[in-house]
C-alpha cells in the first residue's frame, strides 16, 4: 500500500510533465512546426475533427507549413479554422494545398510568448502539488501504519514533488532560450 501511494503519486506527474512538454511544443519559437497545429480542430462535415487528421502538414522550408488535404473540399474550412485558432497564422489558399508563412516573432510577441510558457509551466507545478496533496491525503487515512513510517512515506512524496518540480523549471528555462533566441 506504501508504494502503491508513491508510484501512483510519481505515475500522475510523469503525466502532468508530459502533458506540460506538449503543450509547450504548440508554442512557436519562429520557426515552422507541425506541431503548432495540433490543437486545431476543423468543422468537417458538421464534426470537430483534428486538424492533423484531414490532411500531411510538412515543413518544404524552415519558415513554412504545407497542408495537403486528402480532401480538397475542406481547404475553405480548414482555412477558417487556422485562422480562428489565433495562432497568428494567414495561410495562404491555392486551390491544392494550404501555405503558411510563419510570421518573424518579434520582440514584443517573444515576451508575450514568455509569458504564456510561464504560465503553462505554473500550472504544471500547480497540477504537482495538486497530486502531492492527494497523496499525502491518502497517507493520512492510513490508520495501521506508525507515525514514522507516515512522516517517511509523506517526505518521500515531497522529494517526488520537488524532483518534478524542478523539471518544470527547466524545462521552462528551456522552452525560454529557444523563444529569445533570434
Amino acid at each position: 500500500m506504501n508504494d502503491e501511494i508513491k508510484t501512483n503519486a510519481k505515475n500522475k506527474m510523469i503525466q502532468s510533465l508530459e502533458g506540460l512538454e506538449k503543450r509547450f511544443s504548440t508554442v512557436r519559437a519562429g520557426r515552422a512546426n507541425p506541431s503548432s497545429l495540433d490543437g486545431v480542430m476543423v468543422d468537417y462535415y458538421g464534426t470537430m475533427t483534428p486538424l492533423k487528421s484531414l490532411g500531411t502538414i510538412s515543413v518544404p522550408e524552415g519558415n513554412q507549413l504545407l497542408i495537403r488535404p486528402f480532401d480538397k473540399h475542406c481547404l475553405g474550412s480548414m482555412e477558417k479554422a487556422i485562422v480562428a485558432a489565433n495562432l497568428g497564422y494567414n495561410p495562404s489558399n491555392d486551390g491544392e494545398t494550404l501555405r503558411i508563412v510563419i510570421p518573424a516573432l518579434t520582440e514584443e510577441r517573444r515576451k508575450e510568448l514568455s509569458k504564456q510558457v510561464k504560465a503553462m509551466a505554473e500550472e504544471g507545478k500547480v497540477a504537482i502539488r495538486n497530486i502531492r496533496r492527494d497523496a499525502i491525503n491518502e497517507i493520512d487515512k492510513l490508520e495501521d501504519i506508525s507515525e514514522d513510517i507516515q512522516k517517511g512515506m509523506e517526505k518521500d512524496i515531497q522529494s517526488l514533488t520537488d524532483e518534478y518540480n524542478k523539471k518544470i523549471e527547466e524545462l521552462l528555462k528551456e522552452k525560454e532560450k529557444e523563444l529569445m533566441t533570434v
